[in-house]
């Protein structure tokens, strides 16, 4: 019997860990909002929050390095007429976010170097196309100045940020609610999960789709997508009897899942988070006290359970680092910041250094020297 009981991976003994008090940020009021956003995004810099406020919406842009108590007095983007709902950094600038709000507007805000010392009401630009408030934001991964956005009335727009203009207008392609909606890595293509139960893959230039598929999941609370691999696409969302899944698909074969799981019967949207480099997606569901982990590969299942970080408190919101922000000498290949009722704690992932035979029969060695020497020496 040569069969194998556990399958091999480098990333079967990651780990997660919770940052200590000192490294956290404290005292935030975090938005209370229900909207199904990560209400949080991260670069090398900066982190941002979506934040209470009374009379509009703002949300907080802290340095990275800025951790401990925040004074209430804090300034913060506070622009918007009404509740933000999303925020994003651009890719290409980190000095550059984004923020979707309930008062139908995408503003676009230039962060200066070691941050805020004064409230920034004044945006670079604002772009007004939306009928209904905006609740989704995404930057092309490769094109300079181009902006997704996702409304309430159903619209997906392409915006040239540089000249505050719509380029592409999608309107009669989503018969209800955008869930969301994501670029595939090179930006040649747009994933999109809506309310009346279908995933569209569409060609951002046309305006048009390329294929769909309905009733990933048959449940109807919302559904969340995003290219993986080989542009091939991961879904999660919720059965007929609500039980929460995770499906993976070919979209040149969408009839059959390539796999479907079911995890557990929690009520809260698991948003995923895909690491091309390692092949890993992280699920953080809303009001969950963990982070799921699976390894994405090309053999059946798919998709292979790896592990669970647990934390202590549930999560409001998440915000991914991008890759560029880790410290790889220290074997990390993730980190997400937590946002919690009244702070944001960062959750470092990593990767344990696997020890060769010489360096452990080089400690061994040295253990058993210092064992002999403490011994007392017989007459």
């Amino acid at each position: 019997m040569s069969r194998k009981v556990v399958r091999s991976s480098k990333f079967r003994h990651v780990f997660g860990q919770g940052l200590k008090a000192d490294q956290c940020y404290d005292d935030i009021r975090i938005s209370q909002m229900t909207w199904d956003s990560n209400f949080c995004t991260v670069n090398p810099k900066f982190v941002a929050m979506i934040v209470d406020a009374s009379g509009g919406g703002s949300f907080i842009v802290l340095p990275l390095s800025k951790t401990g108590r925040i004074d209430m007095s804090y300034p913060t983007v506070c622009g918007h007429t009404g509740p933000v709902l999303d925020i994003e950094f651009c890719p290409h600038n980190d000095n550059i976010i984004a923020s979707g709000s309930e008062d139908c507007s995408v503003m676009i805000w230039e962060i200066p170097e070691g941050g805020l010392t004064s409230p920034l009401s004044e945006p670079v630009v604002k772009l007004e196309g939306h009928s209904k408030r905006v609740g989704i934001l995404s930057w092309h991964p490769t094109a300079h100045n181009v902006l997704m956005t996702a409304g309430c009335d159903n619209v997906l727009i392409l915006w040239n940020v540089a000249r505050g203009q719509e380029m592409v207008r999608m309107d009669t392609v989503h018969t209800d609610l955008i869930y969301s909606a994501c670029w595939n890595r090179d930006g040649s293509q747009i994933l999109t999960a809506c309310k009346d139960k279908t995933l569209r893959v569409l060609d951002p230039r046309k305006g048009t789709v390329i294929t769909e598929k309905e009733k990933p999941h048959e449940g109807s609370r919302p559904v969340r997508a995003l290219f993986v691999s080989d542009n091939k696409i991961l879904s999660t969302g919720f059965s007929r009897m609500s039980e929460r899944q995770v499906a993976l698909w070919d979209p040149n074969r969408f009839g059959e899942p390539l796999t479907l799981q079911e995890l557990d019967t929690s009520s809260g949207v698991l948003l995923p988070f895909f690491d091309p480099d390692t092949g890993i997606v992280f699920l953080c569901g809303k009001g969950d006290t963990s982070i799921r982990y699976f390894e994405i590969t090309d053999e059946a299942p798919f998709v292979h359970y790896l592990s669970m970080y647990s934390g202590k408190e549930s999560q409001k919101g998440m915000g991914y680092m991008p890759k560029r922000g880790l410290e790889v000498n220290k074997c990390e290949i993730a980190r997400f910041y937590k946002l919690h009722d009244r702070k944001c704690e960062p959750v470092v992932m990593t990767v344990p250094r696997k020890v060769g035979m010489k360096q452990l029969r080089e400690a061994l060695e040295a253990l058993t020297k210092t064992v002999n020497d403490l011994q007392p020496k017989q007459q």
